[in-house]
């Protein structure tokens, strides 16, 4: 299991790393650049194997710093995206509205994550590409998919930057929620548990 990490003398708590996957084409790297740099290119934009960004963000009262791995869709690149699942903590899996085969092979990506990843990471299903016109997949469909998988669905427009930020933000919550338990807590906290534990050791002596 992957674990928070807190670093002295940075400007911030916890450090997660995230994978934006998916097939070629769906708008992971247009995703990622509206996220991390609020900007949108246009034409196509294909990853040759795997990039990444840094973003901050505050999650309730934390101050977080999120590794964004957005991987290349082409099978030919697949094997070199695996080696990323290690020490991943969340998955954006993007599949667009307009491209069926997407949405189909959410299937696979599922597969390969059950594979790769820890059992038990975060995963978000995004369907990317509702400002196009040509969109061949209801909403109720790619829910019924999420809903299979029980997770979270969103749907986003790279180009417009709707609920872009919205899924990022959504799954440093769902990820800090889960590795609450392993948080360090503060100062006054651990004496408590310390002293608990005391009580605790001589009452079974």
């Amino acid at each position: 299991m992957a674990s928070l990490v807190k670093r002295a003398h940075d400007p911030y708590e916890h450090l997660i790393k995230i994978l934006l996957l998916g097939n070629s084409g769906v708008g992971k790297t247009q995703i990622l650049l509206r996220y991390s740099e609020n900007n949108f290119r246009t034409g196509y934009m294909c990853t040759i194997g795997v990039d990444f960004k840094i973003k901050k963000l505050q999650v309730d009262d934390r101050v977080v710093k999120m590794q964004i791995w957005d991987t290349a869709g082409q099978e030919k690149y697949q094997t070199l995206t695996q080696n990323f699942y290690k020490g991943a903590m969340g998955i954006l899996l993007v599949f667009a509205v307009n491209n069926r085969d997407s949405l189909k092979d959410i299937d696979k990506w599922m597969n390969q994550i059950k594979q790769h990843a820890s059992e038990n990471i975060i995963k978000i299903l995004i369907g990317n590409k509702i400002d196009l016109q040509d969109r061949s997949i209801t909403t109720e469909e790619a829910q019924q998919l999420a809903t299979k998988y029980g997770i979270q669905y969103f749907e986003t427009s790279a180009k417009d930057g709707i609920n872009v930020n919205e899924a990022f933000l959504q799954i440093a919550k769902l990820i800090l929620h889960q590795h609450q338990d392993s948080l360090n807590p503060n100062p006054k906290q651990r004496l408590t548990n310390h002293q608990n534990e005391i009580k605790i050791d001589s009452s079974c002596c």
